[in-house]
């Protein structure tokens, strides 16, 4: 075609004329992108910090048997587990177990966890008592005159080292306190000193209360994330923050009742709760022992059977209200 269109100059006249116009046509207009909507101000709702039982008198705390209640808070950008958790007083253990599925260090921004702000008084519970749960990591004080209970999360010893469960008494309370490595430790760690001095590396932190078992204390640590986990060697670890509240209300002499109860009955305003932990080395059959529990209190009759099997089918370590609901009254 192009030999035919040689000698035909208003041909090719026409042709540069078709191509320029292709060359120098403006390009088509870009479609306009869509406006990214203005971000939503994420606002974490309140939740309380739970440490202490609810009572309108001094007197009326006897009668508590559920302490506090569940919250939930949303997670806002930079939030972990393990700082929510140490912010509203709450053991890894308990925050682990209350939101499955959640990344502990990096939680989904803007997703609701469920913050376990309360708790059923173990069955141990005694007025003047000291009750620590090893099921749940948690410590309980009941005081001598009529007062709230307070409660505390705390650290256990790890494999190998496990807290002792039994009745102990509190035989001194030292501020500030040295600690003096047992041989067994410095065996394993053979560059630990002989004794380590009051300070900021000190692993027994600002207070220590030491039980009748000369090996085993109540204290604050150098290492608050290891509370709500087994990380000692049989010592019972508070947070920094918490260990000065417990020395202050426990007096030498004071008896420390150290438990495992994974199973936990409650009833608050005639509501029955119980509270479920999974706890390998208790080593109970946890639906027969609920069961045994409601029994026990005559309870099974005003629990609703299906609430029940699907609290014990998914243990959260929270209370979960089982309450079966009656039908309206018609007459």
């Amino acid at each position: 075609m192009l030999a035919r269109l040689r000698h035909r100059p208003e041909a090719w006249a026409l042709l540069a004329a078709l191509w320029a116009g292709c060359a120098h046509a403006p390009p088509p207009p870009e479609p306009e992108k869509p406006k990214a909507p203005a971000p939503v101000a994420v606002v974490a709702p309140p939740c309380p910090i739970v440490q202490a039982a609810a009572c309108e008198t001094p007197s009326a705390c006897k009668a508590v048997e559920v302490i506090g209640t569940v919250c939930q808070r949303v997670v806002l950008p930079g939030d972990s587990l393990i700082e929510m958790a140490r912010q509203y007083d709450l053991g890894f253990n308990e925050i682990e177990a209350a939101n499955p599925g959640q990344d502990a260090f990096v939680p989904t921004v803007g997703a609701m966890v469920t913050l376990p702000t309360s708790w059923i008084v173990p069955r141990a519970a005694a007025p003047g008592r000291v009750v620590v749960n090893l099921s749940e990591m948690r410590l309980f004080h009941f005081p001598s005159t009529p007062g709230p209970a307070m409660t505390f999360p705390v650290g256990i010893g790890t494999e190998g080292w496990a807290t002792p469960t039994g009745t102990f008494k509190v035989i001194q309370k030292q501020v500030n306190p040295p600690w003096y490595p047992p041989a067994s430790i410095r065996k394993e760690e053979p560059d630990l000193p002989a004794v380590v001095p009051p300070g900021p590396d000190n692993p027994l932190g600002t207070h220590a209360l030491r039980l009748n078992r000369g090996s085993i204390l109540i204290h604050g640590t150098d290492t608050p994330f290891g509370v709500g986990r087994r990380a000692s060697h049989g010592c019972l670890r508070l947070y920094p923050e918490d260990i000065p509240v417990l020395f202050d209300r426990v007096a030498v002499g004071a008896e420390v009742r150290i438990v495992r109860e994974p199973v936990k009955i409650g009833v608050r305003a005639g509501r029955v709760f119980v509270e479920i932990h999974h706890d390998q080395d208790a080593k109970v059959d946890l639906a027969a022992e609920a069961r045994r529990l409601l029994g026990k209190r005559a309870l099974l009759g005003s629990v609703d059977a299906a609430k029940l099997d699907e609290a014990l089918s998914d243990p959260r370590g929270l209370p979960v209200d089982v309450t079966q609901e009656r039908a309206p009254d018609r007459s």
